[in-house]
């Protein structure tokens, strides 16, 4: 279990169900919109770490099934489970929601079994699922698809370039374990340097896309709250980048699970920029970022350096 990156798409979830619906849904739809993409998720990281237990084997030994820890049929079983709870949970909901399980299962398999070892291909696909959580948050509040206002089609692009981009910066870290196992990733295949400045040029079109639609559209509730955690978002970017990502002669994996960390940090925060912009009172949007931050916080200082490295 890896709390540090299952919140991420619960709150994009829950973004689309406040964008659409202009507020915070009830009680129901909000705890099913953020619940079911997480066990998806959930789901997804089980399977993912099954068909990657011949690479973690060279890199990363010490993960659960190369270490023995957990058997690969066991990795199997607890996929299943999460997943069928999931796809039970969203018949609680309506028929788009029901299709979108299945939708994001074949890209979920997709993903771990073909396109996360041929580079950009990966990338994409990983951040097609998450504007498939996103639109299960909106699908989620049963607003007619015909009502449904044109600004929250248009803020897809910008999970899709943003995860694109987190799962590009992602890579860095397993440069060399990629190359070993064959995998042809962007960072093996151009390296670094063409790597961070293809990041570079995703953020700058993710950060013009939010700010672009929201300036336009003028739907948030919040503004000021809005635009304040965008702005904190941001300079979490630009840290990242000035701290983690240069000089390229030191970036290292350590560097480079850094520069993953501040992101997962980043996305956090941007998803709950939606959120704090669009419900009221402001204590629940504040409670509901403070727990989600904290959980990230506390999660990747805890488990990430002995999920990633051995004898940490």
């Amino acid at each position: 279990m890896r709390p540090y990156t299952v919140v991420w798409c619960g709150l994009v979830s829950l973004a689309g169900a406040c964008i659409t619906l202009g507020g915070l849904p009830t009680l129901r739809i909000t705890v099913l919109s953020m619940l079911i993409p997480i066990m998806g998720w959930i789901a997804g990281l089980y399977l993912s770490d099954y068909l990657d237990r011949k690479l973690d084997s060279i890199q990363k030994p010490h993960r659960p099934i190369p270490s023995g820890r957990i058997k690969p049929k066991e990795a199997i079983a607890v996929g299943i489970l999460f997943a069928s709870t999931g796809l039970f949970l969203s018949s609680l909901l309506n028929i788009y929601n029901l299709m979108l399980v299945f939708v994001v299962a074949a890209l979920v398999f997709a993903y771990a079994r073909f396109s996360k070892s041929h580079g950009i291909i990966g990338n994409l696909n990983r951040g097609i699922i998450i504007i498939a959580a996103y639109l299960f948050g909106v699908f989620s509040v049963n607003t007619p698809l015909q009502l449904i206002p044109t600004y929250v089609w248009l803020l897809s692009p910008v999970f899709l370039v943003h995860d694109t981009n987190s799962n590009l910066v992602g890579t860095i870290r397993d440069m060399q374990g990629d190359k070993k196992g064959g995998y042809i990733t962007i960072p093996v295949k151009y390296g670094l340097k063409t790597t961070i400045q293809i990041s570079i040029i995703l953020s700058i079109t993710y950060i013009l896309l939010t700010i672009i639609t929201t300036a336009y559209y003028r739907f948030l509730q919040h503004p000021i709250q809005f635009y304040t955690l965008l702005a904190l978002s941001i300079t979490i970017l630009i840290i990242m980048y000035l701290k983690t990502l240069r000089p390229l002669n030191k970036i290292d994996r350590k560097r480079a699970l850094r520069a993953h960390e501040y992101f997962v940090i980043e996305r956090t925060t941007l998803a709950n920029a939606f959120i704090i912009g669009m419900i009221d009172p402001l204590y629940i949007s504040l409670t509901i970022y403070i727990l989600t931050i904290g959980i990230t916080l506390i999660s990747q200082h805890m488990i990430r350096d002995r999920y990633e490295f051995e004898n940490i």
